[in-house]
């Protein structure tokens, strides 16, 4: 009998974003933003915190500046080409 395809594992899955976190790490966000005092908070009945995951992306050169670079290369092949 195989394993059903929604139960496979992917080889990055240990690594992806999780929506739910574990009671220590919940414990741990809210003592950083200081919503959580463990010496008299109990860790029973914690309020829920927001799990977000960060996604960069690289910035794209400015396009007027791209667009100098592109006339540029241009200019300089067409200055060779007359040359010749």
């Amino acid at each position: 009998m195989s394993i059903h395809r929604s139960l496979k594992t992917k080889p990055g899955a240990l690594n992806q974003h999780r929506n739910v976190l574990a009671r220590h790490e919940r414990v741990a966000k809210l003592i950083e933003s200081e919503k959580f005092d463990p010496e008299q908070d109990s860790p029973i009945g914690l309020p829920k915190v927001l799990s977000i995951k960060v996604v960069t992306k690289k910035k794209a050169p400015p396009k007027a500046q791209a667009d100098a670079e592109a006339a540029d290369d241009g200019e300089a092949g067409t200055e060779a080409a007359s040359e010749s």
